[in-house]
């Protein structure tokens, strides 16, 4: 297993499990509250928390799947399932907020064939809500900034499958209030919708995103910038080309053809490609395989 994977596991465990017990309390005491004030918004709320546990879950399972030890049968490693359950998280993303915008609708419809449409509602479904709305973005916030550092694009979904719980509870709050201090029953199944087509845009990018790993998409430009200056401040590197990069995972797998001196030993040319391979690995700000072409300098080989 890649070293720098390694390190970065306890991390993305750590940030996990801090989310799959704070999705596990807020969706307990949702689902109460909810039921005992008879608020549907905060009920679905409370599903919303328990489909971010399920994509902690899907973390997990990517994070300790996806870092195993290349074998026979994946020779490469197992990187690409990260990025299958990042795609998993983005599907149920966008299931959730495909479901909050027809529950919405429904309601909306509910309340206008109804003479009288209630318009009471107790204060603790707000209290709950702003409880939600502080814990996720928070929990947003730290996660995000893990992911970003260990170039996890699946803790990134999961870091916006938090926000998205913390805008869903925005929507609650919101109702909740329109309802109570507005005797407006409709505040919260608008905003609920706005919100479900916000977390479908996020969703769509996610997914996006993991489509184009799947299809071999190379690194991002400023990985590649990076690269190219790594490998034109090598001073016993004549010339490059043929530079491949992938994404698979959290790691960039790269191969590039180097020009050295005709007349070095193979040894010799052995440690110039190591040391382009060391300065790759330090320089980088996440794991790459390399993988170097050694090339007399002549001519007819130069492009």
């Amino acid at each position: 297993m890649n070293s720098n994977l390694s390190a970065d596991n306890p991390q993305i465990r750590r940030i996990t499990l801090i989310g799959l017990w704070l999705n596990l309390f807020l969706s307990l005491l949702k689902a109460v509250v909810g039921f005992w004030a008879g608020s549907i918004g905060l009920v679905a709320d409370a599903v919303h928390s328990l489909s971010d546990l399920l994509t902690d879950l899907a973390v997990l399972v990517g994070i300790h799947w996806g870092t195993k030890e290349p074998d026979s049968t994946h020779p490469f490693g197992h990187g690409r399932l990260e990025t299958f359950s990042t795609a998993v998280i983005a599907l149920v993303l966008g299931l959730v907020g495909g479901g909050m915008i027809y529950k919405a609708a429904v309601e909306i419809a509910r309340l206008s064939a109804s003479e009288h449409p209630a318009s009471f509602m107790p204060l603790a479904v707000l209290w709950i809500a702003a409880l939600s709305i502080i814990s996720k973005e928070w929990l947003y916030q730290i996660t995000r900034r893990t992911a970003i550092r260990c170039h996890s694009t699946t803790l990134y979904a999961n870091a916006w499958h938090h926000r998205s719980d913390a805008f869903s509870s925005v929507a609650v709050l919101v109702g909740a209030a329109c309802v109570r201090f507005l005797n407006y029953p409709y505040g919260d199944h608008l905003a609920a919708i706005v919100v479900g087509l916000m977390i479908i845009f996020v969703a769509v990018r996610i997914f996006t995103d993991c489509l184009n790993e799947f299809s071999e998409q190379a690194a991002d430009q400023q990985t590649l910038g990076q690269i190219k200056t790594i490998l034109t401040e090598q001073p016993r590197i004549a010339q490059w080309h043929q530079l491949r990069t992938r994404r698979v995972g959290r790691e960039i797998f790269l191969d590039v053809h180097i020009l050295v001196d005709p007349q070095l030993t193979i040894t010799e040319a052995h440690a110039i490609s190591h040391e382009l391979e060391v300065s790759l690995h330090n320089r980088l700000p996440r794991p790459v395989n390399v993988i170097v072409h050694v090339e007399p300098d002549l001519p007819e080989l130069r492009r």
